[in-house]
């Protein structure tokens, strides 16, 4: 249902019309053609499909990193490198997202992004040696950066009146591709043969097919953007979007998307390495990691819908950072006696992430906005993230157990709330900028 104070930040007829790329402010040409009917369906066709391939990359290799270790005799510092590169990827190639959305529009790059996940994931089962893998691992990671950050934007342009409900189902596919990738990559590996090339490849297949959709509304918003650039460019000047580091909001939600996804990190890597020093089976370790994995699949259509029919989500910040907080301390105190708890609880936590990506659609009033707060804050959030799992690591050889980095996760979700409480307040980068309407 409609939000009003989503609304209130958007003009009525971007609902109606392809809005002019997010290098123009101009308004939309009231000459301009309405959108063809079939445009709406398959932008959420295709906004799902991408989704559901920004994680399969990632986790599909963790079933398989020892197979992929072996096969291509990585070092124990190459296989390190390869653990820490898509936080950096995220951070490297997420930065350019503004400029070439300006330059050739989001939907056009969202294509070529998801046409950069398939190439890589078909290059690298084919690789023969580490810097191969790594190169083509590179790309498909470099493709998911450019999607990651220009989804937000599509949804703020295509759809302003349902930004809650399509960030809660693009969030909701993410998850169940993160969980999917992770449950099912080692049955279809040993269904199909057993080798990890295998394994790997086919999650190349979803890739291509998330191609499909993109084509052609890329093509028909290439067309509105050299409409609308040819009618507003002899009276309106480009526009590239508020000067984002003038923003405190826009730094509370990098460094709040920075923690959570240092949380999230932290969960997937460790996790299932606290509950087998704890005496949990080794199977057991994995599926509880899995239940964590699986909150966010419901949990992540949701949290949007409920954050965007509040003025402040400060609210839920708190509510998902006590619930790390409770499930942190009973791993402390009793990690097997109530692993099937503290693994939900953490579950339910981890839910930060649709949270902040709902929260850049709604700080941010103009397209151009939310591609710079997108970029922005993702690039800095995952430049934040990476020391998080290897200081954890760390901690754990020091210390020889469990009870310093458990204290320290809990500890780093502090400051996540208070930066939660400051991102969550009713207020839009551009106000805090000084730009008018």
């Amino acid at each position: 249902m409609p939000d009003e104070e989503i609304q209130t930040l958007n003009r009525p007829e971007a609902a109606r019309t392809v809005p002019a790329p997010s290098r123009s402010a101009a308004p939309t040409n009231p000459q301009a053609q309405p959108d063809p009917a079939w445009l709406g369906p398959v932008l959420i066709v295709g906004i799902v499909l991408a989704a559901l391939n920004l994680r399969p990359a990632i986790t599909s290799l963790g079933a398989l990193f020892e197979e992929v270790r072996t096969g291509l005799g990585m070092s124990g510092t190459v296989a390190g490198v390869i653990t820490s590169v898509p936080a950096l990827c995220f951070a490297v190639f997420g930065v350019t997202a503004p400029r070439l959305s300006r330059r050739f529009g989001p939907a056009a790059v969202v294509c070529a992004g998801m046409a950069a996940v398939a190439a890589g994931l078909l290059i690298r089962p084919l690789t023969h040696d580490a810097a191969g893998f790594l190169a083509a691992s590179a790309l498909s990671l470099a493709g998911i950066a450019l999607t990651n950050v220009l989804l937000p934007v599509i949804v703020k342009r295509w759809f302003p009146d349902r930004v809650g409900t399509m960030t809660g189902l693009y969030s909701m596919a993410l998850a169940l591709g993160t969980s999917l990738a992770a449950a099912m990559t080692v049955p279809m590996t040993s269904a199909l043969g057993g080798s990890w090339r295998t394994g790997l490849l086919v999650w190349a297949v979803l890739a291509l097919v998330a191609v499909l959709p993109w084509l052609p509304v890329a093509a028909a918003a290439r067309r509105r953007k050299r409409a609308e650039d040819s009618a507003a460019a002899a009276t309106v000047r480009a526009d590239a979007g508020p000067k984002i580091v003038r923003s405190r909001t826009a730094w509370a939600l990098a460094c709040y998307f920075g923690l959570q996804a240092t949380g999230a990190y932290i969960t997937m890597g460790w996790l299932p390495q606290i509950f087998r020093d704890a005496g949990v089976s080794a199977s057991t370790a994995g599926v509880l990691l899995a239940v964590t994995m699986v909150m966010g699949v419901p949990l992540a259509f949701v949290i949007p819908n409920l954050a965007g029919r509040m003025k402040n989500q400060g609210a839920i910040a708190v509510t998902l950072g006590l619930f790390g907080l409770v499930g942190y301390t009973g791993l402390h105190f009793a990690p097997a006696a109530g692993a099937w708890a503290w693994a939900l609880l953490l579950g339910v936590s981890n839910c930060a992430f649709p949270l902040v990506i709902t929260m850049i659609g709604l700080r941010a009033k103009s397209p151009a906005g939310v591609v710079k707060l997108s970029a922005f804050a993702q690039s800095a959030g995952y430049l934040i993230s990476i020391p998080g799992p290897l200081l954890i690591g760390a901690l754990y050889q020091h210390s020889g157990g469990w009870d310093l980095p458990l204290t320290v996760m809990a500890a780093l979700l502090v400051p996540q709330i208070a930066l939660g409480i400051l991102a969550g307040r009713d207020r839009t980068i551009e106000d805090e900028c000084g730009m008018r309407d």
